[in-house]
């Protein structure tokens, strides 16, 4: 599958973009209510909550980066992003691959999440 790009916008309505540095991870939430798009997808980044959107605007995306029209109905409800590279007019980051879920867990749930911190405490011998 060939690498999705999107544009994070909007980013001034909230914290700026200063602290965006490549590499750094994003969450991806649908916002179907939107008053203003109803193909809006919120981003999000841990700690801080909503940073911005992804662009569905041809005057904010940047470069050859997918609209959020164009996304949306490739992910789920919610998607993981990572920055690619921040400039002046827009945030260009990479649409990551949704990872399959191991042994029937839901990764929604968070439960993934869990067994992995209980296996690395089992790894450092804190369970004997």
């Amino acid at each position: 599958m060939a690498k999705k790009y999107f544009t994070l916008t909007g980013t001034k309505h909230y914290y700026g973009s200063n602290f965006l540095k490549p590499g750094m991870k994003v969450q991806l939430e649908k916002e179907p209510d939107n008053e203003f798009d109803p193909e809006a997808i919120l981003v999000k980044l841990n700690g801080l909550g909503k940073i911005g959107y992804v662009a569905n605007s041809p005057y904010t995306i940047v470069g050859e980066s997918m609209s959020a029209g164009r996304i949306y109905d490739k992910i789920k409800d919610t998607a993981k992003g990572k920055v690619v590279l921040v400039t002046e007019r827009g945030i260009l980051c990479k649409l990551c691959k949704e990872k399959k879920n191991g042994a029937g867990v839901d990764r929604r749930s968070g439960l993934s999440e869990f067994y992995i911190e209980i296996k690395k405490l089992c790894n450092k011998r804190i369970c004997n």
